[in-house]
């Protein structure tokens, strides 16, 4: 009986060191595959419209570097919602900045989850949701790229084909591809007339007299550029000149003092222009004036008349012949026209 009990107890003993042994292998196995043991990781969470093959065991990489694994994918109304485990050391590059793609480990199109470290954002709490988005240079932003690219390509092609711009006018319209046509022609007439010598761009290209008279211009020029330069003439003066510099910075600073003193009033001009009882006399001047011409063109006072009446005009000119004439006869005998008596008391 004592030896039955034995027994049972060795049989125990090996149970319990199997199952410890069975323990600690799956504990080995999962801290290896899985980024370490449970106590030292804590889970998270990321939304993909589409996993891509993801499923629970799949690799977590931040920066490329794995660092944890997916426990579960559910579907939900926006896609498939991945939880996913890391390392508890990783909190501080995980954070409210970081971004979740989709990437794959092999070219079998194993996938993974891809994570941006980004140490200036919050750290995630336990279950919080990392957002998502193509990381770049990724496949998945090449692929984005790639359908944007061929997208813009396709709805190019619908706007050529049907005759939007001047390239889809080119391929529907008739019109436009003859008018086209015909300055392509235009063109090559115009080439082979110079080719031929003919015209002013033909003969450029032809007559060594033309190119010479060009380059004897072209030179002269020269020249003339090069005694502007060395202060010759009087546009070389104006140019090199220090003291007609400063003349002109001279005149330019006294009309600016000039400018200066009609703004401040200063002056009959300055107080013309902003004295405002100046202008009213200036104003009330004018309109006597005014009324002056007024009058005379109405034919109004001895001037008005004189300017008006055709006979009065007579009388005073016949008047001015008349005295015209006795000055003359004075002239000739002034002894009949003065007549002096002087007389003694």
């Amino acid at each position: 009986m004592p030896r039955t009990r034995s027994l049972a107890f060795a049989e125990l003993k090996l149970g319990i060191i199997a199952v410890v042994a069975l323990f600690l292998s799956a504990a080995l196995i999962f801290a290896v595959g899985g980024g370490g043991f449970f106590w030292q990781q804590y889970p998270l969470k990321t939304v993909f419209p589409n996993v891509a093959g993801i499923k629970a065991g799949s690799p977590v990489r931040i920066s490329g570097i794995e660092k944890g694994a997916v426990t579960q994918v559910e579907l939900v109304p926006a896609g498939a919602e991945v939880w996913f485990t890391v390392e508890d050391d990783m909190r501080a590059l995980v954070t409210t900045a970081s971004t979740a793609s989709i990437g794959s480990i092999s070219l079998l199109g194993e996938g993974a989850v891809d994570i941006v470290a980004a140490p200036e954002g919050a750290p995630l709490p336990n279950w919080g949701y990392v957002a998502t988005g193509p990381a770049a240079g990724s496949i998945a932003e090449m692929t984005a790229e790639a359908t944007v690219g061929l997208n813009e390509a396709r709805q190019l092609i619908s706007d050529l084909r049907a005759g939007k711009g001047t390239m889809g006018k080119l391929f529907t319209d008739e019109a436009v591809y003859q008018n086209v046509n015909a300055l392509v022609t235009a063109a090559e007439r115009v080439a082979r007339n110079v080719a031929d010598g003919r015209g002013s761009l033909g003969k450029l290209t032809r007559d060594d007299k033309l190119y010479n008279e060009l380059q004897a211009s072209v030179a002269n020029l020269n020249a003339m550029t090069l005694r502007i330069r060395n202060g010759e003439g009087s546009l070389g003066q104006l140019m090199n000149d220090p003291a007609l510099a400063q003349n002109l910075t001279s005149t330019t600073a006294n009309l600016d003092a000039v400018t200066g003193r009609l703004s401040k009033g200063e002056g009959t001009m300055g107080k013309l222009l902003t004295d405002e009882a100046l202008y009213k006399r200036l104003d009330d001047m004018t309109g006597r004036l005014d009324a002056l011409v007024s009058q005379l063109n109405a034919g109004k006072g001895t001037a008005g008349q004189l300017l008006q009446d055709q006979r009065l005009y007579e009388n005073m000119n016949q008047a001015a012949s008349e005295l015209r004439g006795l000055v003359g006869d004075i002239r000739k005998d002034p002894k009949k026209y003065l007549n002096v008596k002087v007389s003694i008391f």
